[in-house]
């Protein structure tokens, strides 16, 4: 499986010593009903209640589970708002195996077990995710934010219920839905790439206010496609925002380039 870690890691963030197996349990609810046209404020107040920073660190127990197996790992996530977002991946010992660094024209992977490296153009993403998936989208995805990159579009709906709020929607070739608590702050987001077998879930949970910002400490991620199925669960037991962060990536002249 870690040869396979750099690819991997993309699916994990659109989305490692082996334990014992357990499976990620993905919460089930019903769904709002009373679909109506949406309203211009109704999308303001969504966007009004995202995580608006300028820098985010956290640290997250991670499983990850395939066809073929289960791994856990700790990630280390770090984002500079709108320029990067770096990821360093340590197993058992803390010894670090992958590190990765995302900017909006560019994706970057250093796989330090096997000594090898990816650098890739951003759209590489899409190999993995859905075509529509943009930078801005991903790092809302990672912060549980409601994308604004979505909610432009005249093809969007709102639902209200007792709890919650459903917004459903399609843009560029997505379709997306999703569900809302009474925060304004998203439970539930599935997109659907339209006429293709890519389809992706992310669950929001135990959410926690840390220096003012409504964060969920739990994100789970289900995703699908024509030849992998993945799910993932980031547990989050360090969360900072608006510190100094470093994004350290050299690439050893002794790495190997993978196409």
């Amino acid at each position: 499986m870690w040869s396979r870690l750099g690819p991997l890691l993309l699916i994990v963030l659109l989305a490692a010593g082996c334990k014992t197996k357990q499976k990620i349990v993905i919460p089930d609810k019903g769904a709002p009903v009373d679909v109506v046209s949406a309203h211009a404020s109704e999308i303001k107040s969504f966007e009004l209640s995202n995580l608006d920073f300028h820098t985010f660190s956290g640290r997250a127990k991670t499983r990850i589970e395939l066809r073929d197996g289960a791994q856990d790992v700790t990630l280390n996530l770090r984002m500079e708002r709108d320029k990067s977002i770096w990821v360093s991946v340590t197993a058992m010992l803390g010894v670090e195996v992958a590190r990765v660094l995302i900017t909006p024209d560019s994706i970057k992977i250093l796989n330090k077990l096997q000594g090898e490296y990816i650098s890739k153009p951003f759209d590489y993403v899409h190999k993995y995710t859905n075509k529509g998936i943009t930078f801005p989208m991903l790092q809302d995805l990672l912060l549980a934010n409601v994308s604004p990159v979505l909610l432009r579009t005249d093809m969007v709906q709102v639902a209200s219920a007792e709890d919650e709020f459903l917004v459903v929607g399609i843009k560029d070739e997505l379709s997306y839905k999703y569900r809302i608590n009474k925060d304004n702050r998203p439970f539930n987001l599935s997109l659907q790439r339209i006429g293709a077998n890519q389809s992706m879930e992310a669950y929001y949970s135990n959410y926690n206010k840390t220096a003012g910002y409504n964060f969920p400490l739990r994100i789970t991620l289900n995703m699908a496609g024509d030849d992998f199925t993945l799910k993932s669960q980031m547990d989050f037991n360090k969360v900072e925002f608006n510190e100094k962060v470093e994004l350290p990536f050299t690439i050893p002249a002794r790495y190997k380039e993978v196409e």
